[in-house]
């Protein structure tokens, strides 16, 4: 959202920007995250020899460019394409398209809820910002749900509103990785305790990850595990395995895990 950017960008800011008009000793750049614009001059645009200026840039391009100065009073910004490294590039363009998508999903909320998106960033959006950027805190809202938010203080409804709209619309790939459980409870109430064991691990919460369990053929159950990366993935599949294990043991039970490969 537009209220969420300062009136003006700073030097050394990377900037989204539309070629507007070019002209021999440049082109003037509308930038697209603020209501201004921007020379870019022709000795910013490559560091080569330029004959001709628009096989660099083109009316209607988008480019990642350089705040190199700003002049408050004159209203004037000047920008650099040759001094943006290509890495630079990639992190600006990957920022700009999660703020545009962030945005997108925010009024999706404000539509869901009855409110506008200024409300529902006010409400929800600062609070986000304190701990992620607006986008993670969907992508976190989309793998765990309405608790992800509400844990850092989103109020109940709109972190509702806000899972609801991010499974909606956020698809968030996730590694797998799977485990064999088997145990036994020779006792009159093994079958009890087994199931109070994985009663348990399911009711925990677990951050960025999911956790399902199916029956094989007893004493043999598989686990499997879902986030973002395979480290976490495979840590809360050990820790889940240790705590199940551990139920059983304490209760006279045997128990063991190994990791499917």
């Amino acid at each position: 959202m537009a209220e969420r950017k300062p009136q003006w960008p700073e030097v050394g800011d990377l900037v989204i920007a539309t070629i507007e008009t070019v002209t021999d000793y440049g082109a003037y750049a509308k930038l697209d995250e603020y209501d201004k614009r921007g020379l870019l001059h022709v000795s910013e645009i490559s560091s080569s020899w330029i004959r001709n200026i628009r096989d660099f840039v083109r009316e209607g391009q988008k480019v990642t460019l350089k705040v190199l100065r700003v002049d408050h009073d004159k209203g004037h910004i000047d920008l650099s394409l040759r001094r943006v490294t290509k890495r630079e590039r990639i992190e600006k363009v990957m920022s700009w398209k999660k703020e545009r998508k962030a945005d997108a999903l925010l009024r999706g909320v404000a539509e869901k809820l009855g409110m506008t998106s200024e409300e529902v960033y006010q409400k929800a959006g600062t609070i986000i910002e304190q701990k992620y950027d607006l986008y993670e805190g969907f992508e976190k809202a989309a793998v765990e749900g309405s608790d992800a938010l509400i844990d850092i203080g989103v109020p109940e409804d709109i972190a509702k509103a806000f899972s609801e709209v991010a499974q909606e619309r956020i698809h968030v790939k996730l590694v797998k990785v799977r485990g064999v459980l088997e145990i036994r409870v020779v006792k009159p109430n093994g079958v009890r305790v087994i199931k109070e064991a994985f009663q348990k691990a399911k009711t925990e919460k677990i951050k960025d990850a999911k956790l399902t369990f199916y029956v094989i053929a007893a004493p043999k159950y598989s686990m499997e595990v879902q986030a973002e990366n395979y480290k976490r993935a495979e840590d809360v599949m050990q820790k889940t395995a240790d705590n199940i294990v551990n139920y059983i043991v304490k209760a006279g039970g045997q128990g063991s895990f190994r990791r499917e490969k």
